[in-house]
């Protein structure tokens, strides 16, 4: 009887030792699960949030905000935005298609201008709005909303000095600017205008020293051809409007 008093007793211990052994490896299989788990959500998702909002803030950092131009501070302004935006080679795009544009350096105003409006799309859906065949196709303007919201927002008070010191003259593919139909013996440009000259010579007396040439056509003649003669009003006003886009070239 003592010897299966004795027997039964050590068969519980056994039993006992046995579950406790197996919820204890249960207990550690289960542990680093959660450990794992936690660690990875705090490594991955909070990093990677981060790393979008850092994103985001420093795109909004880099968003600069403009002054209105106006006739005051244009020189200066346009003197700084000149250095810190050096690109002198423009693409006009239009259902025709494409011209490109070299600008040029001894021009300082005018080009970086130009590439200022360029930089804050304005010239996206203005039109080559006046079409002379054998003469000039002029761009910059149109006649929807946009065009003066664009213009009060940037400035629509501020017209370009000047720039003749170079006494360039009026030739086939020359880029310059227009100037505003009232007396201007300054002879400044309107900023937001430019024309293309197709010819002949005999044409430029009126032209050469009055205008700034700030560029030329490199490619795309062809095509100032095009809309040179397309029907347009009495107003030189093409029927079909030429929408134009600009973007910057290498």
């Amino acid at each position: 009887m003592r010897s299966l008093i004795i027997l039964s007793f050590v068969l519980c211990l056994t039993l006992w030792g046995c579950e406790d052994k197996k919820k204890t490896s249960e207990e550690k299989t289960e542990t680093p699960k959660e450990v794992l788990k936690d660690p990875v959500v705090a490594e991955i998702n909070p990093d990677s949030t981060s790393n979008v909002f850092t994103k985001e803030v420093d795109i909004k950092a880099k968003e600069l905000v403009y002054p209105k131009i106006n006739d005051e501070n244009v020189v200066e302004f346009l003197t700084q935005y000149g250095v810190e935006n050096p690109e002198t080679k423009v693409r006009i795009t239009t259902q025709y298609g494409d011209i490109d544009i070299k600008l040029y350096e001894d021009t300082p105003l005018h080009r970086a201008n130009f590439i200022y409006l360029v930089k804050q799309n304005y010239f996206d859906e203005t039109f080559f709005h006046r079409v002379v065949p054998n003469f000039i196709i002029q761009a910059g303007n149109s006649d929807t909303r946009d065009t003066p919201k664009k213009r009060s927002k940037l400035g629509k008070n501020y017209l370009l000095p000047a720039e003749l010191s170079n006494r360039r003259k009026h030739g086939y593919g020359t880029v310059s600017g227009a100037k505003e139909y009232r007396e201007n013996p300054d002879k400044k440009s309107a900023p937001y205008e430019f024309f293309i000259f197709l010819g002949p010579k005999s044409s430029t007396g009126h032209l050469n020293g009055n205008y700034t040439i700030f560029g030329r056509v490199t490619r795309g003649m062809d095509v100032v051809e095009t809309i040179a003669n397309l029907p347009s009003d009495e107003g030189d006003w093409p029927l079909q409007n030429v929408y134009i886009t600009a973007e910057l070239r290498d």
